[in-house]
């Protein structure tokens, strides 16, 4: 599949496409394959999110997975930028219990676009499934003015 890779303040993020759609954002990505207009658009974006100029990713993405990872990946998209929700909030939306969406979001494959980030536990940050782990979901949240969440 091709990729196109993007440095970042968080790392080399690189970003797949299968077929017309995001499918996979990864830390240490590189250049492989085609750089299709899909590609060059998620790089421009991501460069854009990372200088604050990008509020919200406009990117076509497709999940594999069940219909609940679908559900909590789309749940997921649409926190705002600056805003944060809990695994229970997901999951009462969902009508699910919160270890679930717990796993989903760590199951997802493309972090950042898709901020799984923005989503806590009720009484911690939660984790991160990322290169770097916590101490990222930290940097994101802080250059998404979400800081005050972690006083």
């Amino acid at each position: 599949m091709p990729m196109i890779a993007v440095d970042t303040q968080f790392g080399r993020l690189g970003v797949e496409e299968t077929d017309g759609a995001v499918t996979r954002l990864v830390w240490n990505g590189r250049d492989e394959g085609l750089e299709t207009p899909l590609l060059q658009e998620a790089a421009a974006q991501l460069k854009a999110y990372d200088q604050g100029k990008l509020d919200q990713f406009d990117l076509p993405y497709r999940i594999t997975g069940s219909d609940f990872q679908k559900q909590v990946c789309d749940l997921m998209f649409a926190i705002p930028l600056g805003e944060t929700r809990t695994y229970g909030d997901i999951a009462k939306e969902l009508g699910q219990p919160p270890q679930p969406v717990g796993q989903a979001c760590g199951a997802n494959p493309i972090p950042v676009i898709i901020p799984c980030h923005r989503v806590l536990a009720a009484n911690s940050l939660g984790g991160f499934s990322g290169d770097g782990g916590i101490e990222t979901k930290v940097a994101l949240l802080r250059h998404e003015r979400a800081a005050g969440l972690l006083i």
